[in-house]
């Protein structure tokens, strides 16, 4: 495990190392050690484009997705444990929809966020992200594993089913909400193709247009590339070392029995 872990680690220390020396990555043989290490490059994408205000709007749009994954995907998934008429379909048709790639339904998104008036601003960025389909079920599943009998003492006691799940529901499901609050993290954090079809000013562009347009203003990309690289991953990272455990926890929910 641990010569397994040194070589998926390589990658992220060959990134760390050129984003502090500027090396010629195609150098060889090459340096394993970082030969005078400086932070120039860091300097340089945080002065030469707005990289706070991308920042900003990365830190927002990923606040939103998460909070409304959060609530959405929470009361789907309770609800998909409740018997009602047609819930065989309507899980066959949630599946179904998540055969059909985000591409195919770009033009219809872009619609809807032009019909409700939120082109360019940070609730139409993340308006496609509020919900996922894949958390709905982890959800789904995490609650699933909730013995019956004491949802059934809950409402002999009155609660409500909103209660129920507030108050019972997810203080059980704690590495679904983390599994959920990662992966729409991460998906949101990266996101590319909707926020450059939906922004119209530079002031609203997030981290991933922010460094397309890094790169058609810089002329030696290498080690400010890597520098740009390393800022964007670092939140993710610190977010799942955080929550490791109960994301892993959160995916395998429902997998074993007992």
């Amino acid at each position: 495990m641990v010569v397994i872990c040194v070589l998926m680690l390589i990658p992220f220390y060959w990134v760390l190392k050129t984003s502090l020396t500027g090396e010629n990555i195609y150098a060889y043989p090459p340096a394993i050690i970082p030969v005078d290490p400086h932070l120039f490059n860091y300097v340089d994408v945080w002065y030469m484009i707005p990289f706070p205000r991308y920042l900003l709007n990365s830190v927002i749009v990923t606040l939103m997705a998460v909070c409304g994954n959060l609530l959405f995907n929470t009361a789907a998934g309770y609800a998909l444990t409740r018997d009602f008429p047609a819930k065989r379909w309507v899980v066959l048709l949630l599946l179904s929809c998540m055969l059909i790639p985000f591409q195919a339904t770009i033009i219809p998104a872009y619609l809807i966020t032009s019909w409700l008036g939120v082109l360019n601003t940070h609730l139409g960025i993340a308006l496609p992200m509020l919900s996922t389909i894949i958390c709905i079920f982890i959800f789904k599943a995490s609650f699933e594993a909730v013995p019956r009998s004491l949802i059934d003492a809950a409402r002999i006691d009155g609660l409500s089913e909103w209660r129920v799940m507030v108050r019972i529901m997810l203080p059980l499901s704690k590495p679904a909400i983390a599994t959920n609050v990662i992966l729409n993290s991460i998906w949101s954090w990266n996101a590319f193709m909707w926020p450059l079809i939906i922004t119209r000013s530079p002031e609203m562009q997030t981290l991933p247009l922010g460094l397309a347009r890094f790169l058609s203003v810089m002329e030696n990309t290498t080690g400010a590339l890597y520098a740009f690289v390393v800022l964007v991953l670092v939140p993710g990272l610190a977010i799942f070392l955080m929550a490791q455990k109960e994301f892993i926890q959160g995916l395998t929910s429902g997998a074993t029995k007992g």
